[in-house]
């Protein structure tokens, strides 16, 4: 690894007046660094390093800023590098902010990097705070349901970003308060078939969501209506009988011939999953009985291939 001699030539390196092609040279060695878990050990050693490679995300060169991103996805992923980014480096407020500009082309990587940073409890919290001090849950949530918000990005890796942060009580209790309306405008993007991320995303906020027991008879109401959109991904082409079609809510009464299944098995499970923490009351599983749920389930059995899958759902037959 580099000398102290040598860190501090390369520091020297990433200032805004470096000639452009030597400032390339050096955020391409330090991309190579952040590709392997030793590179990122010693770069955790060298917080200077990553202060000034993080005031080089505004530089005029595109290639420069790929570079520095990249790099930060690169150690993001490494939760032993997540205090120095965050209490350090001060990441957040920057990538809050950037994330916030609908003209902002590299706010995928911003996404990706919030959605790394919150696997974890203890920077998970920390982000919440940030963002609650400035952009707010509320506009997080606003940018994830406008498809369109930045033309230069797809955003999708918001959805694990709101699935990481619902780990925590308080931003569980925003989704899920009854004036906002807010997991009523998720409820769609389960169905979601542009992305696979964020459709996991919202099907994980989901699934956290239901771990509050004391939510789950208004989650089951008419108000929000939550279980054909748990059901439907599972639901496939097989022909029901009349009278088990006429139990179904509506959106799962006759199926077309040529209905498709969830094709991701872990977003199969984790809907399993949603469905199980939904019958922890006496309510929730009279809710599934009365909705006419277990055709849905028996015919997915059937089809179903994934042993850890199958497991989630005879757990879910057996209540």
């Amino acid at each position: 690894m580099l000398s102290d001699s040598k860190a501090a030539e390369l520091l020297s390196f990433l200032t805004p007046s470096t000639r452009p092609d030597v400032k390339g040279h050096a955020t391409e060695y330090i991309l190579g660094l952040s590709g392997h878990r030793d590179g990122c050990r010693f770069l955790r050693s060298k917080p200077d390093l990553l202060v000034a490679l993080f005031a080089l995300n505004s530089d005029p060169s595109i290639a420069i800023v790929k570079d520095c991103y990249h790099i930060l996805i690169n150690l993001s992923a490494d939760e032993t590098l997540h205090q120095v980014l965050v209490a350090d480096v001060k990441v957040l407020p920057v990538l809050l902010k950037n994330l916030l500009d609908p003209e902002y082309p590299f706010s995928d990587q911003v996404c990706t990097i919030l959605s790394n940073l919150t696997r974890h409890d203890k920077t998970c919290k920390t982000v919440f705070k940030v963002l609650q001090e400035g952009v707010g849950l509320a506009q997080l949530v606003e940018i994830f349901c406008n498809e369109g918000y930045n033309k230069k990005a797809k955003l999708h890796y918001l959805g694990p970003l709101l699935s990481n942060l619902t780990q925590l009580p308080e931003a569980r209790n925003y989704i899920l308060d009854k004036d906002r309306c807010v997991v009523q405008r998720l409820l769609p993007f389960t169905q979601y078939q542009a992305s696979v991320v964020r459709r996991g995303g919202v099907i994980g906020t989901l699934r956290n969501c239901c771990f509050d027991h004391a939510h789950h008879e208004w989650l089951l109401s008419d108000a929000v209506d939550i279980l054909p959109f748990l059901l439907l991904p599972l639901a496939g082409p097989e022909e029901l009988t009349e009278e088990e079609n006429e139990g179904l809510p509506v959106d799962l009464q006759y199926l077309p011939e040529d209905k498709k299944r969830e094709e991701d098995a872990d977003i199969r499970k984790m809907l399993l999953e949603t469905l199980l923490l939904l019958t922890a009351t006496k309510a929730g599983r009279q809710t599934l009985k009365d909705k006419n749920a277990y055709p849905i389930m028996r015919e997915f059995h059937r089809w179903e291939k994934d042993v850890h899958v199958t497991a989630a759902c005879e757990k879910l037959v057996q209540v």
